[in-house]
Formats: structure tokens, C-alpha cells, sequence
């Protein structure tokens, strides 16, 4: 199940008390103050977790309570600092305060923050002792931790992000592309949530797919299913637009270009400024006619076939290979140093 958003409560611990105490020895009853001081109490540390894609255990664990720090002691003893209470989200969480609306912080892989301090320790009446106090019985107690309600959403990280209209596609083609098991059916909204999925160019270079729900007109304004997962095209770098050649509607292929096209640029009009590449699916059922089509919705939408649209079958797998070089070059400047990659169970070659 995939869940993006989540409010929660965190708390960091409060600091131990200050001790009250008179050192009582045999010989020196009278020994003078003795109470040690109180330890810090746990910040509350957020770290993000590579390999993580939800905030479901966030729906059923809801408050993050760090633990307070020990009081102080006799004989000048410290109490100890409470640990850390570690919460691990995925990378690219938003964190809200969700009582302001503030974004507190946008979560990048491999960083660590605290989002809730712990409390001072309290001060032990040994520390209060002086020149003209030398029997105090003072202490102070424990500051307390940072509290905040959180909103929390999830912004899927990908660099190529998968849009269309319902049955377009889409699910079939990160399908074929990589391991991902998306639902796949011939209705319209089978996919609910986004879907990541990692296609292996060859045997160094992946690229990271997000399949977005169907959108359809209105989709901005909340209509159909689109409009929640819409923020998730954000943070990919190449959108490809797939187009269904035969919609089964009786609309065609560029009015329904021209639909999705107008829901992002409303939603965000640098969303609408990604790259982006055209790519005509189903063309196995086409036949000899593919390449007829794909010149006729070019020419409807003014792009260059083979560079601007491109024709490919998810479901019989042709084309896959070229799609995925022509969007690596989109995604990567021609002799960009690429991380090695020795592959793993996420990814999969495409055929």
C-alpha cells in the first residue's frame, strides 16, 4: 500500500532534574552540597532511509516521544542523556508544521536532522554553591523537549515521470521496463497510487520511473484521481507523455495531448516547462498503419518523429531499447560521469 501523507506528534525528552543533596561522610557530617546535575533529554532525529517509498508506518505509530533524561545524583553524579529517538522517512518528504503550514524542512537522501530538541538538564544545588551560599538548597528542574505536530508528504523521487490519460498505457510500460508489478487492467484508473519502478539501460546505467495515476480535464481542480499524485511529476526531470494511438473514448490522440498538457501547466507552470518526450504506445495494434499514425499525430501536434515523438508497445515490448537510450541522453549531458551500478532486484534490462 502506498501512503504520502501523515500527521504525526513529536517530542523531544525532557531534561532530568537537579539533585538536592548533602555529602554525609564519618568523618564530615556537614560535608557541603553533593547533588549532581540532570542529563539532556533525546532529540527527536529524522534521517532519511534509502529503500523506503511510504509513510505507512507513520498511519499507525503517531506520536515519537523521545526519552526524558535520568535525574542527577549524590556525590555530584551526573544523570544520564537520554538517546536519540530516530524516526527513518523516505527521501523527499516534505515536513510541515502542521499547525502553521511552515515547511520545516525538505528531506534529501542521506541527511539527518533533528526536528525536536530534548530539554536541558536541570541544574544540581552543587552548582548553586558560593562564597555566600555554601549550603544551597536549590536546584532547578529539566527544560522541556521540543513539541511539534507534523504533517508529513512524500514526493516521489524519479527522474522520469510517466503521464497520461486512464489506459494510456502507462502501468504496462513500467511494467515492461522494469520489475515493478503495478495492477494492470483494460478499465480506466487501475493504477491508484504511484508506482516506482528501476529500468536498466545496460549493465552501469539505470534511470527511475514513477508511473502517475490517469489524469483526466479538471484534474488541477481536484477532479478524478490525478490530482492528488500530481505533485509527485515535481520532482522528475524528463516527463514522458504517453499517448494512446485508437482512444476508446473516439477522442484522438492530440486532443488528449492538448488535455493533460493544460492540467500541469494549471498545477504548476514549471512543471509544464520539463523536458518532455512524446511517445506514441499500443502500436502493435496498428499494424502496417503505426507508422502512418505516427506521422499524422505528429503532425497534429507539431513535433519531429523519431526525436520529439517517438512509437513504442508496451505490451509486445518493441521500441523499449531505443526509448530508453533517447531518455538517458535526455536525462544525461553527453559525457557525464555515471556512478557505477552493478545491478540489483529492483531493475531489470529492457528488451
Amino acid at each position: 500500500m502506498f501512503v504520502d501523507r501523515a500527521v504525526i506528534l513529536v517530542r523531544g525528552g525532557d531534561g532530568g532534574a537537579g539533585a538536592v543533596s548533602f555529602r554525609r561522610e564519618k568523618a564530615e557530617p556537614k560535608g557541603g552540597p553533593d547533588g549532581g546535575n540532570g542529563g539532556k533529554g533525546g532529540d527527536v532525529v529524522i534521517q532519511a532511509e534509502e529503500g523506503m517509498s511510504t509513510l505507512y508506518d507513520f498511519r499507525h505509530q503517531v506520536e515519537w516521544l523521545a526519552q526524558a533524561g535520568e535525574p542527577g545524583g549524590r556525590k555530584q553524579c551526573s544523570g544520564a542523556n537520554a538517546p536519540d529517538m530516530i524516526m527513518r522517512l523516505p527521501p523527499g518528504t516534505l515536513i510541515y508544521d502542521h499547525a502553521t503550514g511552515m515547511l520545516l524542512h525538505d528531506l534529501k537522501p542521506g541527511e539527518r536532522v533533528i526536528i525536536a530538541k530534548g530539554g536541558r538538564g536541570g541544574w544540581g544545588n552543587e552548582h548553586f554553591k558560593n562564597s555566600v551560599n555554601q549550603t544551597p538548597r536549590t536546584s532547578t528542574p529539566g527544560q522541556e523537549g521540543e513539541e511539534f505536530r507534523l504533517r508529513l508528504e512524500l514526493k516521489l523521487i524519479a527522474e522520469v515521470g510517466l503521464v497520461g490519460m486512464p489506459n494510456a498505457g502507462k502501468s504496462t510500460l513500467l511494467a515492461a521496463l522494469t520489475r515493478a508489478t503495478p495492477k494492470i487492467g483494460d478499465y480506466p484508473f487501475t493504477t491508484l497510487s504511484p508506482q516506482l519502478g528501476i529500468a536498466e539501460v545496460d549493465g552501469t546505467r539505470r534511470i527511475i520511473f514513477a508511473d502517475i495515476p490517469g489524469l483526466i480535464e479538471g484534474a488541477s481542480q481536484g477532479a478524478g484521481l490525478g490530482h492528488e499524485f500530481l505533485r509527485h511529476v515535481e520532482r522528475t526531470r524528463v516527463i514522458v507523455h504517453l499517448l494512446d494511438p485508437l482512444p476508446p473514448d473516439d477522442s484522438t490522440p492530440w486532443d488528449n495531448y492538448t488535455t493533460i498538457r493544460a492540467e500541469l501547466a494549471q498545477y504548476s507552470p514549471a512543471m509544464a516547462d520539463k523536458p518532455e518526450l512524446v511517445v506514441l504506445n499500443k502500436v502493435d495494434l496498428l499494424g502496417d498503419d503505426a507508422q502512418a499514425r505516427l506521422k499524422e499525430v505528429a503532425k497534429h501536434l507539431g513535433l519531429r518523429p523519431g526525436r520529439e515523438i517517438v512509437a513504442i508497445s508496451g505490451a509486445a515490448g518493441t521500441g523499449l531499447k531505443p526509448l530508453l537510450e533517447k531518455l538517458w541522453s535526455m536525462l544525461h549531458a553527453p559525457g557525464e560521469a555515471v556512478a557505477g551500478w552493478k545491478g540489483d532486484s529492483s531493475g531489470e534490462k529492457a528488451e
